[in-house]
């Protein structure tokens, strides 16, 4: 495929409107046409399920039948998608649900340059915000020293955390990223499990993995694990240490207490992040009032050097179904 700048992708389109509600969307490019379309017309037919349209793909066009107001929505989703493709190489199915919600229709329909600024490249991947509260927190990420996030699940706090964390590592802008969490299933009492350290905090930790394999090559994972780059450290091994050049995630923090927290963040030395990530919805300690998530928010917010980002159920970029299952929750709890 030629070369497509991402900043003139809109170049490569052209839109017909007819009278009978219907919208053409013409490519300059053929194999950009593909990518978009997605293999047997997949990606269209995923649109049109999250959409409720008709999406056709004829010659070099793409066909949209239905109200002038879903041309419209499935118009910039397609934009979206061809800006996505352009920059990734591919497409995903999360990147096709994000391409229809209504943020990222607003964020996208003739502001894609301003986007560019926050995009996270890594080998394997670009990633880019999702929301304008994902794009504060990849802020706080580059500029602040601490940052607290706090929201429910799906709202990209660890994985953002995790891509960010491993480009300042690739670009030697800090020696080690440090992976935490508490592990509450097992009373943060690991002697008894089977096997050495990594071996009993694995399970506890295969969300940050999981993270930094769709980031980078599995084989290069594994390495920086064995020489040391990448460290997993439980939270309860964390005391008496000082963190320097350092990038430390610490997830699920709404499972660590007061006491736990504080000492986290007080492990930070010179050259060094912190990343506090936590959904307070879910709190696994028997005694919930335990958890210091939110404590350290309130405790914390009034520091200039610190970032707290809150994020909401509009900010995930899971499944749709997952956002309403949050704020139908939300709901209920604010009764």
């Amino acid at each position: 495929m030629r070369n497509l700048k991402q900043n003139n992708f809109n170049t490569e389109l052209k839109f017909l409107y007819s009278d009978n509600s219907s919208l053409s969307i013409v490519f300059q490019n053929n194999d950009l046409l593909l990518g978009v379309v997605g293999e047997f017309n997949s990606n269209l037919k995923e649109l049109e399920k999250l959409t409720n349209t008709n999406i056709y793909s004829r010659g070099n066009s793409i066909l949209i039948k239905s109200n002038p107001e879903k041309n419209n929505l499935v118009k910039n989703a397609i934009q979206f998608l061809t800006n996505q493709f352009i920059t990734n190489g591919n497409i995903e199915k999360k990147d096709i649900i994000s391409s229809v919600n209504k943020f990222m229709i607003e964020e996208n329909n003739n502001s894609t340059d301003k986007n560019i600024e926050y995009i996270i490249k890594t080998p394997k991947k670009s990633v880019i915000p999702r929301s304008e509260k994902q794009k504060n927190y990849v802020r706080a990420l580059k500029e602040s020293d601490i940052v607290i996030s706090a929201g429910p699940a799906g709202t990209g706090k660890t994985f953002l955390a995790v891509a960010v964390g491993l480009t300042m590592l690739l670009e030697k802008k800090i020696e080690r990223i440090i992976l935490s969490r508490p592990a509450v299933e097992a009373g943060e009492r690991l002697g008894f499990l089977p096997g050495d350290m990594r071996e009993k905090v694995d399970p506890y930790l295969r969300p940050l993995y999981d993270s930094l394999y769709d980031l980078l090559d599995f084989e290069k994972i594994q390495k920086k694990i064995e020489i040391g780059d990448i460290e997993i450290a439980p939270l309860a091994f964390m005391r008496g240490r000082t963190l320097k050049n350092s990038f430390a995630i610490l997830d699920e923090a709404q499972n660590a207490t007061d006491t736990q927290i504080k000492m986290f963040l007080t492990r930070i030395g010179e050259n060094s992040k912190i990343v506090i990530n936590g959904d307070p919805s879910q709190i696994d300690l028997s005694n919930k009032n335990l958890s210091g998530l939110k404590r350290s928010k309130k405790i914390l917010g009034n520091l200039n050097e610190i970032s707290i980002i809150d994020f909401d159920h509009s900010d995930v970029v899971r499944h749709p179904l997952v956002s309403k299952i949050v704020k139908a929750y939300s709901d209920i709890n604010n009764d």
